[in-house]
């Protein structure tokens, strides 16, 4: 479970800085791009808020996936608690069962 985690874990990082890694090469570009258009800032900020939006993408995504694993891991535990309550409920069953059948045995030894 822990690996699976911290695969997770290294899957969200490395995406996080790839996201960063292109976010700063085309801030690279946009700079020479914006003195030469004379655009002002709305390239630089474009690229700063897709790389911003696209690794919140990424963290809400990851954390969504934690959720759902959770709510399997919650309904896998109530199936096997409700087996475990299942198989008592038969043992105690066929305990009873002894117990009636020995009882039998005794009376019909004694009524010999």
């Amino acid at each position: 479970m822990e690996n699976n985690e911290t695969k997770t874990g290294y899957k969200i990082d490395t995406t996080t800085i790839i996201i960063w890694g292109f976010a700063t090469l085309m801030l690279g570009t946009c700079v020479p791009l914006t003195a030469i258009t004379k655009s002002g800032a709305i390239l630089p900020l474009a690229a700063i808020i897709g790389a911003s939006g696209g690794t919140v993408a990424v963290w809400k995504n990851s954390s969504r996936s934690h959720r759902s694993k959770i709510e399997r891991l919650q309904n896998r535990f109530v199936e096997l608690e409700t087996r475990i309550i299942d198989l008592e409920t038969i043992d105690n069953n066929q305990e009873l069962d002894i117990e009636r059948k020995f009882k039998q045995l005794e009376s019909d030894r004694f009524q010999i």
